[in-house]
């Protein structure tokens, strides 16, 4: 295993780079394998003392102690994806990753990806102007190409701002006409209810804030009952960026001021302050001060957390494993480190821990 500089954008980002054999990677929900959502397995590491334990989820109370802030992200998952044809007839798969306005034309930054008999993958040879039909008879009309990291210098432009003609606000179209986006390591496919967390609260999500899968109600309750606070915020994620790999691009974000102000309360009492997921993490991070004070607020953050920015809130991390060289990487980096990082994907490796949103979870604790 070993550390790269993986090219985003215009600035370069350290990830890491190893072998993910595809037995490693779920290919369906812990419910199609016979197991319970809370039943997938946790690997715990704290990269204080590079202390690894092996447990399974529905054991996190173990790990958590009175006081500890759990901060989950109540994003639902919309069907973020439609059939569409472009006019030499090829039918592709539009996948919705960010509404931008929700009017009676909607404006979205979307993706298009060409169908091939594993699955899907990115489109490249789309052109501005260009309009693709819907399988209601509408149209998705392609604007420009969305934002500079998209655009990599080599001609190449994988997401667009688009324009919808449907006459509705697209969640609602979504709702109708969609279904979850799917990539080929998940084999078959499974309804929206499979790619939702049980907390939550406003659709907006173009995939599933994986991170927060496993947990249950009655595993909630046991985590409340422990004295741990579960603290809420919001952050609609985008599509994921499996085969280019590209730093994050802007996200809308809300933070509540009674979610700003427990968190304030409990690192003041010196209070561990664990999110779950990544898009917890950016949205955190985003209004919170060099101090660490979090702050009330809403908008879009275009925040990518190197380990050269560092972290101010955050300290743990309820997480996926992420695939090789992926930017999330440089995330849990500045977290922990490039050697415990190592660590514990070697580990993961060796005792067959599974990959994806379907997979197993890894809390990184100091």
């Amino acid at each position: 295993m070993q550390t790269v500089m993986q090219a985003a954008g215009s600035s370069s980002i350290p990830s890491l780079d190893f072998a993910l054999p595809n037995e490693l990677e779920a290919h369906a929900p812990p419910e199609a394998r016979g197991l319970a959502r809370h039943a997938v397995r946790l690997l715990v590491s704290h990269y204080q003392s590079d202390r690894l334990m092996h447990s399974a989820f529905g054991s996190l109370p173990r790990f958590l102690g009175p006081g500890d802030v759990l901060v989950i992200n109540t994003s639902g998952t919309l069907p973020a994806a439609l059939i569409g044809q472009r006019d030499n007839g090829e039918q592709v798969h539009v996948h919705v990753s960010t509404i931008v306005t929700n009017e009676i034309a909607p404006l979205a930054v979307v993706e298009l990806r060409r169908l091939t008999s594993a699955g899907s993958q990115p489109l490249y040879d789309a052109v501005a102007g260009e309009a693709v039909r819907l399988a209601t008879g509408h149209h998705v009309t392609l604007l420009a190409p969305s934002g500079n990291k998209t655009a990599r210098g080599d001609g190449k432009v994988r997401l667009w701002l688009a324009q919808f003609d449907i006459h509705q606000p697209l969640p609602a179209y979504l709702a109708q006409h969609g279904f979850p986006i799917r990539y080929s390591y998940v084999e078959q496919a499974w309804p929206i209810e499979a790619y939702q967390t049980v907390y939550a609260t406003e659709a907006g999500s173009a995939e599933m804030p994986s991170a927060g899968r496993a947990f249950s109600a009655e595993l909630i309750t046991k985590l409340v009952a422990a004295g741990v606070e579960i603290v809420p915020l919001l952050l609609h994620t985008g599509v994921a960026s499996l085969e280019d790999h590209e730093a994050p691009y802007a996200e809308p974000y809300r933070v509540s001021a009674d979610s700003a102000a427990r968190i304030n309360s409990a690192r003041a009492r010196g209070k561990r302050i664990i999110a779950v997921g990544t898009t917890s993490v950016r949205a955190l991070e985003t209004v919170a001060d060099e101090n660490g004070y979090i702050y009330a607020g809403k908008g879009w953050t275009e925040l990518v957390i190197t380990p050269e920015r560092g972290l101010r809130v955050v300290d743990g991390l309820l997480t996926g494993f992420h695939e090789p060289r992926a930017t999330h990487l440089a995330m849990l980096q500045a977290l922990t480190g490039v050697e415990h990082l190592k660590l514990t994907y070697a580990s993961a490796l060796h005792e067959r821990y599974l990959w994806h949103e379907f997979g197993d979870l890894h809390l990184i604790l100091p």
